[in-house]
C-alpha cells in the first residue's frame, strides 16, 4: 500500500493538515503511529483506512478488507451489542459465528444483550475493536485501541495483532499506552510538522536520560514523552 505525495485538509481553502506524505505500508507489518496531540495522527489513520480522501496525491494498493476502530466508538445507536455486531457481520459477509468468537476472545460475551448506550467506555472500546476484526481484515487500523481496556484485554489484544500480522495483515496503530512495544519488528511512523515520516528503528544504542518532575505531573510528562516515541520506565519504589 503506497502513499504518493499525499496531502489533506478539511476545507477547500483551509490549512493543510498533512502534506508531502510518501510511504509504503508492507503486508504483514505492524506500524505504530506516534506524535503529539493535535499533530494529525487520527487524520492520517483515517486516510490509511480510506475514510478520508487525499486533497492531493494518491493512496494506492489499499486492500479490499479493511478494519478500522476509532479512538471513541459511537455508542449512540439503538442496538444491543449482539444485534449491532450481527448487522456488521451480515454487511461484510462474515461467518455467523464470528460475533461470538470475538466476544469470547475480547471478554465481552456477557454484554451481548446490553444496549450500546449503556456500555462503559472500556466495553464500548471492545465492541469497536471487535467490529474491526469481524471479517479477518487485510488492513487493520486502530486509533488508541488500548485506552480504557481492562488488564486482561490489554494483554490479549497484542497477541491478536501479532497473529494477524503473521497471517499477512498490515496493522497501523496509535498507542500512547505502549502496549504493543514488546512485539517484535514493530515499525514506527511519526506525525510531526505537517507530514508523516518513517522512523529508523535500527537507530544507535539507546541511553537513559533521567528526568525529575513533580509527582503530580508524572502522568502528564510520561504521556507527552510516549507520544513523541520515547520509551519510558517509571522508577520502582
Amino acid at each position: 500500500m503506497l502513499f504518493e505525495d499525499v496531502a489533506f485538509r478539511y476545507r477547500r481553502r483551509g490549512p493543510w493538515i498533512l502534506q508531502d506524505v510518501d510511504l509504503a505500508l508492507e503486508p504483514g507489518r505492524i506500524m505504530e503511529v506516534t506524535g503529539r496531540n493535535g499533530a494529525g495522527k487520527s487524520t492520517f489513520l483515517r486516510l490509511v483506512a480510506g475514510l478520508r480522501r487525499p486533497g492531493r496525491g494518491a493512496v494506492r494498493g489499499r486492500p479490499s478488507r479493511v478494519g478500522y476502530a476509532p479512538e471513541r466508538f459511537p455508542v449512540d445507536q439503538p442496538f444491543t451489542v449482539r444485534s449491532y455486531l450481527a448487522h456488521m457481520a451480515s454487511i461484510r459477509g462474515c461467518r455467523a459465528d464470528s460475533v461470538g468468537v470475538w466476544a469470547d476472545r475480547l471478554g465481552f460475551d456477557r454484554l451481548l444483550d446490553v444496549r450500546l448506550p449503556e456500555l462503559s467506555k472500556g466495553s464500548a472500546q471492545k465492541v469497536g475493536i471487535a467490529q474491526a476484526l469481524l471479517d479477518g481484515p487485510e488492513l487493520l487500523v486502530l486509533d488508541e485501541p488500548f485506552a480504557g481496556l481492562d488488564s486482561a484485554t490489554r494483554d490479549t489484544l497484542p497477541d491478536v495483532i501479532r497473529d494477524l500480522a503473521a497471517e499477512g495483515t498490515t496493522v497501523v496503530v496509535s498507542d500512547h499506552q505502549r502496549c504493543i512495544e514488546p512485539l517484535p519488528d514493530v515499525g514506527r511512523l511519526r506525525v510531526a510538522d505537517g507530514t508523516v515520516t518513517a522512523v529508523d528503528t535500527a537507530a544507535p544504542a539507546s541511553v537513559v536520560l533521567e528526568v525529575v518532575v513533580a509527582e503530580k505531573e508524572i502522568d502528564t510528562v510520561e504521556a507527552k514523552l510516549r507520544a513523541e516515541g520515547y520509551r519510558v520506565r517509571r522508577p520502582t519504589r
